[in-house]
């Protein structure tokens, strides 16, 4: 499956690139957290995506090519969408049955992950756990 490419329209997008190397962990956890917040969105919703983004790059950083950067594009609307790439050689992807995957699929409101040419990708969604009155 192909993910397009395209940004968004209203430029709230948030595009972080970064080395594709577990060290670089820590600061997307907090840049999610700070587009969390921005929407406004409840400490169990931002805990959930933060976990989400770590553990969708995680599994993106073992798989990505030696030295290669990994791009993690934030898109806030009412709901956050983040949309993770990564080059790689491996054409094996989404191992659905993996314990990461189930974690992934738990803490998001939807999930998606393919190849693109020589690239993976995951694209997860997450709404605020707060519900408007």
């Amino acid at each position: 499956m192909t993910k397009p490419e395209q940004p968004d329209p209203s430029g709230d997008e948030i595009e972080v690139r970064v080395a594709a190397d577990a060290a670089q962990l820590e600061m997307l956890r907090a840049i999610t957290s700070a587009v969390a917040m921005r929407k406004d969105f409840d400490l169990d919703s931002i805990a959930d995506l933060k976990m989400a983004v770590d553990e969708a790059c995680s599994m993106l950083m073992l798989r990505a090519t030696t030295g290669s950067v990994l791009t993690v594009r934030f898109t806030p609307k009412t709901e956050i969408k983040v949309l993770a790439t990564v080059p790689s050689d491996s054409d094996d992807w989404p191992d659905t049955g993996v314990f990461s995957w189930h974690v992934l699929s738990t803490l998001t409101d939807s999930l998606e992950a393919g190849v693109s040419g020589k690239n993976l990708w995951i694209e997860l969604t997450k709404r605020n756990g707060l519900v408007d009155e």
